[in-house]
């Protein structure tokens, strides 16, 4: 797929997955760096905050019933258990930014693209390879592939994907 195929709105959804410890984390802390625009949503967790976390900010911190009821109600686009604590993100905050122009990048796991496919089939699906030799491990299912072997070469071609009007301020 070319990066000129088609014109892209400039309020897309980006999710960018990966395998645990492909470094999702960094390429995405590079990338919002060069773009002020850029939206990232802030999760939902179960799990309890860390001393440095503020709630609404890193995380927004609920019980059990809480995300019990969230997930029942239709209001997270995606979610997942770790280990004994639950992972989600909103729906409504995502498709509020898209629905006035903002574009939004989501770093997720690889269960939680899926499932953004499936609730925003718009979406654009990137994979995150630690390296060169887990380049096609992604398969069909995503959009495009950008390997990791050098963060600050991971975040230029995350960047080139995204193209350059979609990272201007307006």
């Amino acid at each position: 797929m070319g990066t000129h195929d088609d014109v892209r709105p400039a309020a897309r959804l980006t999710v960018l997955a990966g395998p645990s410890g492909a470094g999702k984390d960094s390429v995405t802390q590079l990338v919002r760096a060069r773009s002020p625009r850029l939206w990232l949503p802030v999760p939902v967790t179960t799990r309890p905050a860390r001393r440095y976390e503020v709630d609404g900010v890193h995380y927004h911190f609920v019980d059990r019933a809480e995300f019990g009821r969230l997930l029942d109600g239709g209001a997270l686009l995606e979610w997942s258990d770790i280990g004994v604590h639950r992972y989600g993100t909103p729906a409504g905050p995502v498709r509020l930014r898209l629905s006035t122009g903002r574009p939004v990048l989501l770093p997720i796991d690889l269960r939680g693209a899926r499932q953004v496919r499936t609730a925003l089939p718009s979406a654009r699906l990137v994979y995150l390879a630690p390296s060169r030799a887990d380049a096609d491990a992604a398969g069909r299912e995503f959009d495009a592939t950008v390997v990791n072997d050098v963060v600050g070469r991971a975040a230029d071609e995350l960047v080139s994907l995204l193209g350059s009007s979609f990272l201007t301020p307006t």
